[in-house]
């Protein structure tokens, strides 16, 4: 079905000049449906230009139309003053410019359900470039015979095609099953496709999230919507902000998924306290659980301290970072590193535990291995268990045991537990061994 313009048109010249569709009898003679049932599409009056029908099509529709223009005019709706809506221009002009009163334009799919309705108070025509100017316009965006979409603007030019609607303007749009609005400066509806684009400063607002971007694709069936051009996203709970190219909202689901490089702020207090990056990550609003994965890092800005792996889950509720996958936990003060096969860092703690092929490095190149450790970061204290073994370099000595406890940055190591009856074995190396290593 081809788009349905309803309304009262207003045109150029004085007292209905050029025959098309003027006050008085030409509105009487459009009440009556037998003259225009015996006139082919072809010869209908300019006017009908605006419903871009062609040739050939069934004759019930052009009269349906000229019915309901025709009743709305006599029927009063439309409060028109007694002066003619454009002055002082050629025939050629009054063709090519229309001014429609109280319009009304709906398209339905095959079957005869509506995918799209705008109603707007005034609609100006442009015959050239094939677009209405519309003013105060509300539409309705239908899928399967259901509103998806309410959108409203303040004016906005209007273009449809048959299977596409466009607005370019000041759009909101609102989803009425989830609460979601989107507020833009261009729309473009595609039902076939289940795709609703906003562009051109996006403003998206839920209760859950608030996003800008510089479009927005809303994939109505599946309730996703994906935004990107400059996508900086805020979350109330839990208080987080996302920046990256591409975002992913999964709104059943209640997730945000970034697939291109990401940042994600932690807020306590309206302030920054732990910050996250990666080249992909994955937020779970419901469980409020971000893993963020390749190149994965976290820091923390209290203590100075940045934790680094290739998949990580951060818990933003408990506030407890976790992997199974080789980590490095780098202190910016004591200037110490720490690796191991897998961690776990709780911040309101502030303790790191550290499984696997346990190596800590100071500045001073001393070393620290075990199979497993806690490290204190208030503290500064570091307890390792598991075939230890500590070393340094000034004063050159080894020590193995079975435990180490001390502060790698200050080379005060305590090791004890050692393979041999319990005791510890330490080893001096001479200064001239040392040179030659």
């Amino acid at each position: 079905m081809k788009p349905q313009h309803k309304g009262h048109k207003g045109h150029g010249g004085n007292g209905g000049h050029g025959g098309h569709g003027g006050h008085g009898s030409n509105l009487s003679s459009l009440s009556s449906p037998s003259p225009l049932s015996s006139l082919s599409p072809c010869f209908l009056p300019s006017p009908l230009s605006l419903l871009s029908l062609p040739c050939g099509r069934p004759r019930i529709l052009f009269l349906t139309l000229w019915l309901v223009i025709g009743l709305v005019a006599c029927n009063g709706q439309t409060r028109t003053s007694n002066k003619s809506p454009v002055e002082n221009i050629s025939p050629q002009d009054a063709d090519s410019k229309l001014t429609f009163f109280d319009v009304t334009l709906e398209q339905a799919d095959e079957v005869g359900r509506p995918i799209w309705k705008v109603v707007a108070k005034q609609a100006k025509y442009t015959k050239e470039k094939q677009i209405g100017q519309v003013e105060t316009p509300y539409g309705e965006l239908y899928q399967d015979g259901k509103i998806v979409y309410q959108v409203k603007a303040e004016k906005a030019d209007i273009e449809q095609n048959g299977k596409q609607l466009f607005l370019k303007g000041k759009i909101v749009a609102t989803d009425p099953s989830n609460g979601v609005v989107l507020h833009g400066n261009e729309l473009e509806w595609r039902p076939k496709e289940d795709l609703l684009i906003v562009r051109n400063q996006i403003n998206g607002t839920h209760k859950q999230l608030k996003a800008v971007a510089k479009e927005a694709r809303v994939k109505t069936r599946t309730q996703r919507i994906d935004f990107s051009g400059g996508v900086v996203a805020n979350s109330q709970d839990p208080p987080l902000q996302m920046r990256t190219e591409h975002l992913i909202w999964q709104l059943k689901d209640e997730k945000l998924i970034a697939d291109r490089p990401v940042q994600i702020d932690r807020y306590k207090n309206n302030q920054i306290t732990d910050r996250g990056r990666g080249d992909t990550a994955e937020v779970n609003l419901k469980t409020k659980i971000a893993r963020i994965t390749k190149n994965a890092q976290i820091a923390l800005l209290e203590p100075p301290l940045q934790i680094a792996s290739n998949s990580m889950n951060w818990n933003l509720n408990t506030e407890i970072v976790t992997t199974n996958s080789p980590v490095r936990v780098f202190h910016q003060v004591e200037n110490v590193t720490v690796t191991a096969n897998q961690g776990e860092l709780r911040i309101p703690q502030k303790i790191v535990y550290l499984t696997g092929n346990v190596n800590g490095v100071g500045e001073k190149r001393q070393f620290l291995k075990s199979n497993t450790a806690t490290w204190y970061l208030d503290r500064k204290l570091i307890d390792a268990q598991g075939d230890v073994v500590y070393k340094q370099f000034d004063p050159p000595m080894t020590f193995t045991g079975e435990k180490a406890v001390g502060n790698i940055q200050t080379q005060n190591i305590v090791v004890s537990g050692g393979n041999s009856q319990g005791r510890v074995v330490t080893e001096i190396i001479p200064q001239e061994k040392l040179k030659n290593q």
